[in-house]
């Protein structure tokens, strides 16, 4: 293992989170966040997958969310405290999603990203996201569009060839435990 390799901890999220997830939603996304009511809610979704992602020195730094729905998985939220943006670590929480799709035989996967937010685009194109259509005035705050963006079914060898292959990247700069 290279010593410039650094070791992140991603874990189920759980209430003992929820303070840490709130300041970094509020941080992320301004007035029109979620409240801690709405993650408390998703905790006790049967059909939600959230994740708290903590850095090397044991901090809260990010975390995400899905919704298991029969074959299809959408991605609800991924957002890390902005000064530890551009470590990763985004990419290592929606590797955590598409790694549990895995094991839940989920085939596909779905979101919408602001159109703005080119370099969440560029990742999930990178991980074999394609844009769909547009949802207009999609964000209340702003009235700005949302892209839509899906995979093609990830047990197609096409995607799970570059799935390997963005994994192994990332996997030779952090550690995911």
């Amino acid at each position: 293992m290279q010593t410039n390799v650094e070791t992140i901890t991603i874990k189920r999220m759980d209430k003992s989170d929820l303070n840490g997830v709130i300041a970094i939603e509020e941080s992320a996304y301004g007035s029109h966040h979620w409240s801690k009511e709405s993650f408390y809610n998703e905790l006790n979704n049967e059909l939600a997958y959230y994740y708290s992602l903590f850095a090397s020195n044991g901090v809260l730094v990010g975390y995400a969310g899905t919704w298991h729905i029969l074959e299809e998985a959408h991605i609800t939220n991924i957002a890390v405290k902005e000064e530890y943006r551009r470590k990763k670590y985004g990419e290592a929480l929606l590797k955590r999603i598409i790694d549990d799709c895995y094991l839940e035989k989920i085939k596909y996967i779905t979101l919408e990203v602001r159109v703005s937010n080119n370099p969440a685009i560029n990742l999930y194109t990178k991980y074999g996201f394609s844009s769909f259509g547009v949802r207009k005035k999609y964000y209340q705050d702003n009235n700005e569009d949302a892209l839509i963006m899906w995979t093609k079914n990830i047990f197609y060898e096409e995607f799970k060839d570059n799935y390997e292959k963005v994994v192994s990247e990332l996997g030779s700069k952090i550690l995911i435990k």
